[in-house]
């Protein structure tokens, strides 16, 4: 995907990075001769990049511009839209379903096979981030699409639906942009060109079925984009700072023999610095500028560089080498004015990822530090006295403040973190500098010793022309906290000005645009016009049970019933040893008593592996069998989901888009496995519970598939155990008079069933009914009927096989068959 700054090698050092190190205090550098221990704590593992945030921010305004483009241009977008319509229409029909087939399929396989390769490479949370970008995309999707087809503004819902029955977002291709954004595709080439060759032909079929609109497929990719780069900063990246010993080697390479390094306090900027001894007894001063440290506050200086005229302003956003010869080029300059800066003896590349500066280490502290009384006339004098230097060579500094003023033992004055500084600077920034240190001595020793000290050494007329700049905007952040605080310091410094130069004629200097209040009163009004949401109704549930229809009730009832004979036929099935069909269909009955106590997987695996036992199968071979159904029912519930699913997406559009349920059960099934790896406890029991059941399923299996007949028993009866309870669904949907395709039933009970499964209440009570009603919901049903369908399923395939299930319980345990 695009909207990539400056950060192309980031990728490839992310994928190296180490997981799991404890902490620690100590770095090892191994030159070769000897070791360097580098004291610095351990640098996290993961971190917020304000690129990502920034990239948000970029998306969430192109989404904007393009509505208010679209809006403003609606005649022009809808003559686009039927040459768009036109021209795919014309298309071959072979060319446009071989074009629906690969895209539909492509872009949920895509999205998988990058998952599977990452997972290879023990890259799986990059994979979590894409799926929690992908359900987050889903959901927003949705819920803008239905906001806008129930009460979004005409306009748009018009261009975005055409007035068909078209998803204004289209809730399949946003989740797979916003993945792929989210686990940063579009840095690997291959992978990125099949992306946009699935996601293309997907369009492209969509636009020949008519189910999209040209202003719905640029909409569905900015929101897919600005929820992957959102769930990126929300999430957070792998650290690729380089650490301490890395430092060290690029130090090496500058000639340098590093004999000791500490990581100390960050400079003002926020950059990394470490204070490293060299041989011959010498200090240097390290100061590390990290690639995702280059966007740091952008959102600020963003802000300022709209608020502020050109001249004042500052780039927001420079690439790391722009950074490092920006400072590089102060530092010499400065050195060559004769200004104290600690001599730079060096910079050089850390990597792809850092850059550092080498300075001569001078033992000094910032005034920030010393005490008001400690700032005694003499010491004001040496400050502006580099000031005067800096102005005399037309150096801008654009920093000064107490952290960027440093005073050494002798009290000589060394002036540092001049990265923002300007060479060849203009008369407005060189008044700035002036105007910045007079406000900030001015909280420190009072306005009149401020002014007093600066006239001393720049004369009367140069502070007459800062005068104009005295004004809160122009201040550093910290300085313009205090001055805010003290209402009188600038009013008092201007005084003091004037009182020295009482006929001074000074232009008044503009430096906002505007006034921040004006911007915020319209934003705040934007955004109050828009929060309204729509009102849930209240559902009747008994009325719309006493309108059910009692005959497709009967056949719903004959399906549950015949979902017990089927279960017995599988059963059957994985047991090469011979088996009485009554009894077996028995003990399924029984299981569905068990389900009362136990969750509905657990309850029918014990239930069969006791009768298995007792009918005189070794524990390890009952076992085994009821592992083998365990599993090959698995294998085909998930084919006959993805076929279902495929099937209903057909039905939906003839670009074979994979369906929204579909796309729902796949995310969600993801998510439960993730939680069950990522939690310890819970991936420790799994683990020992699978294995367990299926350490004797291969050796089973292979005695089940010399018979024929066993190997028909088995797949015939998993097939007629889902398509019995599907059927069951299904008649309870039309017993309330509603109308579902087929497959789209079979979709939301297998999703509905797996949730269940997973679920630890008794039977899945809860999960289940919610699952079911909701996918049903989605599938087009109203609410009512959905809910009132879903009871009707429940009481027949969970409450009323009660009363059966525990006489078939106690018969069993008479006859020594359970």
């Amino acid at each position: 995907m695009p909207l990539i700054l400056d950060t192309e090698c980031e990728d490839r050092t992310e994928s190296l990075v180490v997981r799991g190190i404890k902490e620690q205090d100590l770095t090892l550098d191994t030159p070769g001769s000897g070791v360097v221990l580098v004291v610095e704590p351990l640098l996290p593992q993961r971190i917020r990049r304000p690129s990502d945030a920034l990239r948000f921010l970029l998306t969430l305004l192109a989404l904007a511009a393009v509505v208010l483009l679209a809006l403003a241009l609606q005649r022009t977008l809808n003559g686009l839209e039927s040459d768009v319509h036109t021209g795919t229409g014309r298309a071959p029909e072979v060319l446009s379903g071989a074009a629906g087939l690969l895209g539909g399929v492509a872009v949920l396989v895509v999205p998988v096979a990058f998952a599977v390769e990452r997972v290879f490479h023990r890259d799986g949370m990059r994979v979590t981030q894409g799926l929690i970008a992908a359900i987050l995309a889903l959901l927003v999707s949705y819920a803008l699409g239905e906001w806008l087809v129930q009460s979004g503004p005409a306009d748009l819902r018009q261009l975005l639906t055409g007035n068909r029955d078209v998803e204004p977002l289209n809730t399949v291709l946003t989740p797979a942009i916003a993945y792929a954004t989210a686990v940063r595709m579009s840095r690997r080439p291959h992978w990125r060109a099949l992306m946009w060759v699935a996601l293309g032909l997907d369009v492209f079929a969509l636009f020949t079925a008519t189910k999209v609109t040209a202003l719905g497929v640029i909409l569905t990719y900015v929101v897919g984009l600005a929820v992957g780069f959102g769930t990126l900063y929300g999430i957070g990246s792998a650290n690729t700072r380089p650490p301490g010993s890395a430092v060290l080697a690029a130090l090496r390479r500058l000639g340098f023999t590093p004999v000791s390094a500490r990581r100390v306090e960050d400079d003002s900027s926020g950059s990394r610095r470490y204070l490293i001894g060299i041989t011959g007894d010498r200090t240097v001063d390290v100061t590390v500028l990290d690639r995702d440290r280059q966007v740091a506050g952008v959102l600020y200086r963003l802000w300022r560089r709209f608020l502020l005229n050109n001249e004042t302003r500052r780039r927001a956003i420079r690439s790391l080498r722009a950074e490092l010869e920006r400072e590089a080029l102060m530092a010499y300059a400065a050195q060559a004015a004769g200004v104290r800066l600690p001599r730079l003896l060096g910079t050089s590349e850390v990597g792809t990822e850092a850059a550092l500066l080498a300075y001569e280490h001078v033992d000094t502290r910032p005034v920030s530090e010393l005490d008001d009384e400690d700032l005694d006339d003499e010491l004001l004098a040496r400050m502006w006295e580099q000031v005067r230097l800096l102005q005399a060579h037309r150096l801008a500094h654009r920093h000064l403040t107490g952290e960027s003023i440093h005073v050494d033992a002798a009290r000589e004055v060394y002036l540092v973190d001049a990265r923002s500084g300007e060479i060849a600077a203009g008369d407005l920034l060189l008044r700035l500098d002036i105007a910045q240190l007079l406000a900030y001595l001015g909280t420190r020793v009072g306005a009149e010793r401020s002014v007093r000290s600066a006239a001393t050494a720049l004369g009367e007329d140069a502070l007459a022309g800062a005068m104009p700049l005295l004004q809160r905007i122009a201040l550093s952040r910290d300085t313009r906290t205090a001055a805010r605080r003290d209402k009188h310091l600038l009013p008092a410094l201007r005084e003091q000005i004037v009182a020295l130069k009482p006929k001074a004629e000074v232009e008044e200097v503009r430096l906002e645009r505007f006034h921040p209040r004006t911007l915020v009163t319209i934003i705040l009004s934007v955004i109050a016009a828009y929060l309204l949401l729509p009102q849930l109704s209240q559902v009747n549930l008994v009325s719309v049970v006493t309108t059910a229809n009692w005959a497709w009730s009967g056949v719903a009832l004959a399906a549950a019933a015949l979902s017990y004979v089927a279960a017995a036929v599988m059963l059957r099935g994985f047991v090469p040893e011979p088996l009485p069909l009554g009894h077996t269909i028995l003990a399924q009955l029984a299981g569905s008593f068990v389900k009362l106590v136990a969750p509905a997987a657990v309850g029918g695996v014990a239930i069969n592996t006791r009768y298995l036992q007792k009918r005189g199968v070794p524990p390890g071979a009952a076992v085994a069998s009821v592992g083998a159904s365990q599993l090959i029912g698995l294998t085909i519930h998930i084919s006959l989901l993805l076929l279902f699913g495929y099937l209903t997406g057909t039905q939906a559009a003839p670009s074979l888009t994979p369906s929204r349920g579909l796309l729902m059960v796949l995310l969600g099934v993801a998510v439960l496995f993730l939680i069950l790896l990522a939690i310890r406890p819970l991936r420790r029991v799994v683990t020992t519970r699978v294995r367990a059941m299926f350490s004797g399923v291969i050796p089973r299996l292979l005695d089940i598939v010399q018979s024929p007949r066993k190997v028909l028993e088995a797949v015939a009866g998993t097939l007629l155990l889902t398509l019995s309870f599907v059927i069951c669904l299904a008649g309870c949907v039309h017993a309330f008079g509603g109308e579902v395709a087929f497959t789209a039933v079979a979709v939301v009970f297998l999703a509905g069933n797996a949730i269940g499964s997973a679920a630890p209440t008794p039977g899945g009570l809860g999960a289940v009914e919610t699952s079911l009603s909701v996918g049903l919901t989605v599938a087009g049903l109203p609410a009512t009927v959905a809910t009132s369908a879903v009871l009707l399923f429940r009481l027949m395939t969970f409450w009323l096989p009660v009363l059966p299930g525990w006489a078939s319980f106690a018969y069993l345990q008479r006859k020594n068959a359970l």
